[in-house]
């Protein structure tokens, strides 16, 4: 195959200059195996009114390998546990590769990893974060979910610009995976980092450094925390 181009992600990236609270997350973990169950008891813990009916997850780098559908050891566990509280289709698969008609036209990818997962693949048209219309679209299609709002669902994935992007674009819950099945220190959190005039976006990006500190530039100003979470409260009313 040829390169998975991610349209979607490089127009709405461009959103961040002005809104980059777009791709904080609303909760932050370590690896999959940490997810909290159910996803919302973390959040009402805060204080926040949460009712998460479904759940999308990511597939790559979140519950398994690049390019294999078998869910990383490590991680069973906690993916049979989420099978269990958000039975049928409350569990919904949304990737990148698999499903997407661009990368997967005849869903062959997509109908190997139901088979491998027992969990329904999406398939749509754009790629994430620009699919949160379809995810919703599913949902709605299979009123059994309970899901009548996006503030219903909760997104799970590894990559800000993607999934955590999505997940604010559309009104629903971001759960970020931090480190991932490939550690963090190994991958990238933004794919491309396109230029406007002289400023590049990755003047605006979050990163994680050593793991530790949350830190980067906002809008010209430099911020730094221990988590994303002291970051949210400012930004936006949602969270």
């Amino acid at each position: 195959m040829g390169l998975n181009l991610n349209l979607s992600a490089s127009l709405n990236v461009f959103k961040l200059i002005t809104r980059p609270y777009l791709c904080l997350p609303h909760h932050t973990v370590s690896t999959f195996a940490d997810l909290p169950i159910p996803l919302d008891s973390v959040l009402k813990e805060q204080g926040k009114k949460a009712d998460i009916r479904a759940v999308v997850l990511d597939k790559d780098d979140c519950f398994a390998l690049p390019d294999s559908n078998e869910v990383y050891k490590p991680y069973k566990e906690r993916f049979e546990a989420l099978k269990q509280a958000y039975p049928g289709r409350r569990l919904l698969i949304v990737s990148n590769t698999s499903g997407a008609s661009s990368w997967d036209p005849q869903r062959k990818l997509a109908e190997a990893l139901e088979k491998e997962t027992g969990i329904p693949v999406l398939s749509h048209n754009d790629k994430k974060p620009g699919c949160g219309s379809e995810v919703m679209d599913y949902f709605r299609k299979y009123p059994e979910t309970g899901v009548t709002s996006p503030a219903q669902v909760a997104i799970v994935g590894d990559r800000l610009t993607t999934d955590i992007m999505m997940a604010n674009m559309m009104g629903a819950w971001g759960f970020w995976v931090k480190d991932g099945v490939v550690p963090l220190n190994k991958k990238s959190i933004v794919g491309c980092t396109p230029s406007i005039g002289s400023k590049s976006l990755a003047d605006e990006r979050i990163v994680f450094s050593n793991g530790e500190e949350f830190r980067g530039v906002y809008m010209g100003k430099r911020i730094s925390a221990k988590s994303p979470d002291q970051l949210l409260t400012p930004l936006s009313g949602r969270y």
